[in-house]
């Protein structure tokens, strides 16, 4: 079966911080679509329990006061959500997240934070139909030009997607699905491979773009840009290394 013809589901989170082992999930997302059912669409607005830095409100416009409102206690909603991702890996449904690495180490120290079974507890350690369009755009395009190009718009614009609300979880997951569809539809060895060798391919593909992206702070990059002769850029995928912390994209 083909990836775009089964049911996939894109998901995203939105968070209180980059770094992924202390951010906590203030929105999440998931939206299924394809196969023979209509598209449905899933979101959370969680009450983190810790104030939102007003420079991450910028990016995704939730506040303090409207997760204490109307916000899900978050070990509820968290249980949901993993237990919910978890029916869908047992289905072998592709879930689809841009810089996945991001949002699977977000969740997983979510889950341990609250007590509840991680998704490593609740699906085992793979291979598992996890599609991340970031790191496939990374191989597949290797040489595109600018800073900040590699982010979620930008490469949703060279793939033709257009959407008008960014930066909500429910949009920024149905976008990651429709660069997904894009690049399995342009590149044909995509389509070639089964999950588990698409999930061993991007494990492969991640840390050898993270081993480039290594080397570029310790040899080019400057203090200003955060270069170091020590630099360390974790290359592990999906779930990054605790003590060695990745960016989300």
């Amino acid at each position: 079966m083909s990836f775009l013809t089964i049911r996939r589901i894109g998901w995203d989170t939105e968070t209180t911080a980059p770094d992924p082992t202390e951010a906590r999930i203030v929105t999440a997302a998931l939206i299924g679509r394809g196969g023979t059912a209509a598209d449905r669409v899933q979101t959370w607005l969680i009450n983190p329990g810790v104030p939102i830095p007003p420079e991450t409100t910028e990016i995704h416009g939730i506040t303090d006061a409207m997760v204490q409102a109307d916000g899900q206690d978050p070990k509820v909603a968290l249980d949901e959500l993993a237990g919910t991702m978890a029916r869908a890996i047992s289905y072998g449904t592709p879930l689809v997240a841009f810089n996945t690495a991001y949002d699977w180490t977000v969740l997983h120290h979510e889950l341990e934070r609250h007590g509840l079974p991680t998704m490593a507890d609740r699906v085992g350690p793979g291979p598992l139909p996890l599609v991340d369009p970031h790191v496939i755009d990374k191989q597949v395009d290797k040489y595109v030009k600018g800073t900040g190009m590699r982010k979620l718009k930008p490469t949703a614009e060279r793939y033709g997607v257009e959407l008008t609300d960014w930066h909500t979880a429910e949009a920024d997951a149905l976008a990651v699905l429709l660069i997904a569809e894009a690049q399995f539809e342009k590149h044909a060895p995509l389509r070639d491979m089964g999950p588990a060798q698409l999930y061993g391919a991007q494990r492969a593909w991640r840390a050898e773009q993270q081993a480039g992206l290594q080397k570029w702070f310790r040899t080019k990059a400057t203090p200003e840009q955060g270069g170091a002769p020590d630099k360390v850029i974790d290359g592990s995928w999906p779930l990054i290394i605790p003590a060695q912390r990745g960016e989300s994209a």
